[in-house]
């Protein structure tokens, strides 16, 4: 039966803020925000590591795993429920261990297996497709048996998924393409903090698992309790009236769409270096599992498939960093024994910070940076300049009879030249900006170890650089500590449990399985970093390992070679390196077998796929149960609300992927967005609507559009396209933060609209009642 409408909204219970949870609040704010403030202050160096690069990288996540752990255990010992498991469920359970550890034992199987076929001749093409079609396979087959049609399935799984089943589904839920793909190569290109005033680095790590100790705190247990469906269905039954359910429902579809986006670009990525498609080929076989899974089962379907994915993901990513720890320091333990190559990647950044070499690649850049720049200033002149040379080039070769293939490259240059003032205009700006980062000491990344840029105790535009860098880091951990907390996708999987109790265990297995990946993230960057500097750099270009090649055709923002000084010797500052290719070419780095890359490749599709399951049925709920039929609560209404979000879940994806295949922007960007916007949109109003009795249903309306909309307002009035467009010249920053981090503004502004928006609607009635 569907949940019925709440005709009194100011009747439903309320949560009281607990004493327990306000000093475990301290313990993660202290462990989080204390640390980073102060992190300059703690560079000295204990057992070989700098501390606060220790405690960002580890100490902190291990600090919020015994939070969350302790909550879940005297939370569930204060309860006093002394009713016992039912017989049903323990049996079940039990049945699920062991299918679990069949398919454990199964696919290690498969993997040796693809191993020896690889050894004994199997070419690489057919282990890359073996690999794509039988893991999507699985994932399709399970849809297919969890098929359904009745809506607590559909919805929640039936409320009966284990706690640590579901730990492991909501892990894998939450490791998208952005946590598998992108973060270490994020670590590896930002170090701590980032470069100048752009945050990056360990504020990934921080801040995606920080944000789980606020959902395990204070949002996912009072959720579960209310026995929703959708997180829409909060704002509707806590508020009453239409208008807070419909715009937590666009809400929903809103930052949902950003990050399915990014997980569905991740998908073509993989598919196509898998099977040697084209990239959007690539983006519609993947989304086929996705579609088949989630289509027909719901969420019960996404469940069990989810948790399939992260044992595909877990492997895929401990096996490399395993075998280079291995490798480089003999010891398989990567988050345990990594910090020993840090002196030395200090080290080798010295040598590189004072290298000829490396110095006239530098001039170089600058040289063409320059170059741009002067075009720039004499534009329309110099691109009809532009054009008269490469016209001219064109008749030498001709009258000259060159080769067909000289005069052809020319005609294509030539052909290639902007057309027009604005595109010259747009084009030229990139390309020198590009030219200007890579004019830079170790081509524009920061010192690995350095936790932020400029200096505390310097000149006074040091001073200001350092703040600004601290501050942006800060910005962004906050962005999405609070957008975690507002994730639909991520809320709706701890509906899925048998009760309240099952709910705190489950947010604490969540967070160990998520721990795995999150504490090896940082150590695969530092060895890859040390593999990159100490042994790549310095070869002949005639010498470079195919790899190299193989990846830039597949896409040049992924990795480019160019030999800029002209010494036929690759410098550092001659390889550029995306943040997206660090992971999936560790196996090759590392010199393992082809199987292994493979396996890496299905690990990160099984995390863009996972999470693009959970953000489509998200989308596709919000548009059927939340918005677009309100009919009857009996069975036949609920059956046709569930067809309903099955076709718009398909035509949410077929949208999702033509997006996609545009390739808008890198995975951690749009990601990033997207917590911002949850963050704005929902967690101001749903904190305060759970722990306040004051809040009123015209308190919540202001205090969603108000967030979201200066969220928005903030990102886009920041885009460098926006800003062209309408001529703003000025910087339209606020207190120097970055656009990447506008849910700091929305949350703020939520919150503030919200509590007076409710005040002075509470007032009336109070007149009322006096």
């Amino acid at each position: 039966m569907m949940n019925p409408e709440v005709s009194d909204p100011e009747s439903q219970p309320t949560a009281r803020f607990t004493r327990l949870q306000g000093w475990l609040l301290l313990v993660w704010f202290l462990a989080s925000f204390g640390v980073v403030f102060f992190a300059d202050d703690l560079r000295l160096v204990l057992f070989g590591w700098p501390v606060s690069y220790w405690f960002a990288a580890q100490g902190s996540l291990l600090v919020f795993i015994v939070v969350v752990a302790t909550y879940a255990w005297l939370a569930n010992r204060a309860d006093f429920d002394t009713t016992p498991l039912d017989a049903g469920f323990v049996k079940y359970t039990q049945r699920i261990h062991r299918r679990f550890i069949t398919y454990v034992v199964l696919f290690a199987l498969f993997v040796v297996a693809l191993g020896l076929a690889e050894r004994f001749g199997l070419k690489r093409i057919w282990v890359g497709a073996i690999f794509l079609f039988a893991t999507v396979f699985l994932y399709a087959l399970i849809g297919i048996y969890d098929r359904t049609s009745k809506a607590s399935e559909y919805y929640v799984a039936g409320r009966r998924i284990p706690a640590m089943y579901n730990g492991m589904a909501v892990a894998a839920d939450w490791m998208s393409a952005a946590s598998f793909i992108s973060m270490a190569g994020g670590l590896y290109l930002q170090g701590f903090s980032g470069s100048g005033s752009q945050p990056g680095g360990l504020v990934y790590v921080l801040g995606w698992t920080g944000g789980f100790c606020l959902v395990a705190l204070l949002v996912a247990p009072h959720l579960r309790k209310m026995n929703l469906y959708t997180v829409p269905d909060f704002f509707g039954r806590r508020f009453g009236g239409r208008w807070p359910r419909i715009i937590a429902a666009w809400a929903a579809v809103l930052c949902s769409f950003t990050y399915v986006v990014a997980q569905i670009y991740g998908v073509g990525l993989i598919t196509s270096r898998l099977t040697g498609v084209q990239f959007e080929i690539g983006i519609l076989l993947g989304l086929g599992g996705v579609l088949v899974c989630s289509f027909l089962g719901g969420m019960r379907a996404v469940t069990w498939t989810q948790v399939t994915q992260y044992v595909v993901l877990i492997l895929a990513f401990l096996i490399p960093v395993s075998w280079l720890a291995y490798k480089q320091l003999g010891n398989p333990m990567a988050p345990m024994v990594y910090g020993q190559q840090l002196p030395k990647i200090a080290a080798l950044e010295r040598e590189l910070l004072h290298s000829p070499a490396e110095l006239a690649v530098i001039k170089e850049y600058a040289r063409r940076s320059d170059d741009y720049a002067e075009k720039l200033r004499n534009l329309p002149q110099s691109l009809e300049a532009e054009r008269a040379w490469h016209r001219n080039e064109v008749q030498r070769l001709i009258q000259s009879h060159a080769e067909e293939l000289d005069v052809v490259t020319a005609r294509r240059a030539l052909a290639a030249l902007p057309r027009d003032e604005a595109s010259a205009r747009a084009r030229w700006t990139r390309a020198m900006n590009e030219n200007k980062s890579h004019a830079r000491p170790l081509a524009g990344m920061p010192e690995h170890t350095r936790p932020f840029a400029g200096n505390p105790n310097g000149t006074e535009p040091e001073k200001k650089t350092f703040e600004t860098s601290r501050n942006n880091f800060l910005a962004l951990m906050f962005c999405l500590m609070v957008g975690t907390a507002g994730l639909p996708h991520l809320l709706t999987r701890f509906y899925t449990t048998a009760s309240v109790k099952e709910t705190r265990n489950s947010a604490t297995w969540s967070l160990v399985f998520i721990a795995l990946l999150y504490l090896a993230a940082p150590a695969l960057a530092v060895l890859v970093k040390f593999e990159i500097m100490g042994h790549l750099v310095g070869q002949r270009f005639d010498d470079l390992p195919n790899w190299i090649s193989q990846w830039a055709r597949l896409h040049p923002s992924l990795i480019s070679v160019s030999d800029i000084n002209g010494d036929k010797i690759l410098q550092f500052a001659e390889l550029r390196l995306g943040a997206d290719i660090i992971m999936l070419a560790t196996p090759e780095i590392g010199g393992l077998p082809y199987v292994i890359s493979g396996l890496v490749a299905a690990g990160g599709l099984a995390a863009a796929l996972s999470t693009a399951d959970g953000l489509l049925l998200t989308i596709g709920n919000a548009l059927a149960y939340d918005l677009f039929y309100r009919g009857s609560t009996d069975r036949a209404g609920a059956v046709r609300r569930v067809m309903l979000s099955k076709f718009a879940l398909l035509l949410v994806a077929l949208v999702a992927a033509y997006v996609a295949a545009q390739k808008p922007a890198d995975i951690l960007i749009l990601v990033s967005a997207s917590f911002s916007m949850a963050g704005a949109a929902f967690v101001p109003v749903m904190i305060l609507g759970i722990y306040w009795t004051g809040a009123t249903r015209q308190g919540a309306v202001a205090g969603m559009l108000s967030g979201l909309g200066l969220t928005l307002y903030y990102m886009l009035i920041n885009a460098a396209s926006v800003r062209t467009f309408f001529g703003l010249s000025e910087s339209g920053l606020w207190l120097e933060i970055e656009p990447i981090s506008a849910g700091v503004f929305g949350v703020s502004a939520g919150v503030l609209v919200t509590i007076l928006v409710s005040w002075l609607t509470r007032l009336p009635s109070r007149s009322r009642v006096s």
